[in-house]
C-alpha cells in the first residue's frame, strides 16, 4: 500500500467493457502523478491509500478488472511532510 494525494478526476468517455462506470482520479506520489480506479469516493485533496498488481485487480470488483491502482481508502487526517 502506498500514500497519494488526488488531484483530479480523469474524464475517459470510451473505455473497454471491463471499466464500466468506475470513477478515474489523478494521484500524486510526490513528483510522480498516476491514474487510480477511486472505489471510495475521493475528492481532490484528500489522501489516500492506495494498492497496486493483482490487489489492486480484486479491490476494483474483479481479479479480471483492467487496473494496476485502485483506492482503497480516504485517510482522515495526513499533514504533508514538511520541507527541510
Amino acid at each position: 500500500m502506498k500514500i497519494y494525494q488526488v488531484e483530479r478526476p480523469l474524464v475517459a468517455t470510451n473505455r473497454i467493457p471491463g471499466l464500466e462506470h468506475k470513477h478515474l482520479q489523478v494521484v500524486r506520489d510526490g513528483s510522480a502523478s498516476a491514474v487510480a480506479v477511486d472505489s471510495v469516493g475521493c475528492t481532490p485533496g484528500d489522501w489516500v491509500i492506495c494498492v497496486g498488481s493483482s490487489a489492486a485487480r480484486e479491490a476494483a470488483g474483479s481479479k479480471e478488472y483492467p487496473s494496476d491502482l485502485t483506492i482503497v481508502g480516504i485517510i482522515d487526517h495526513w499533514p504533508p511532510q514538511e520541507d527541510a
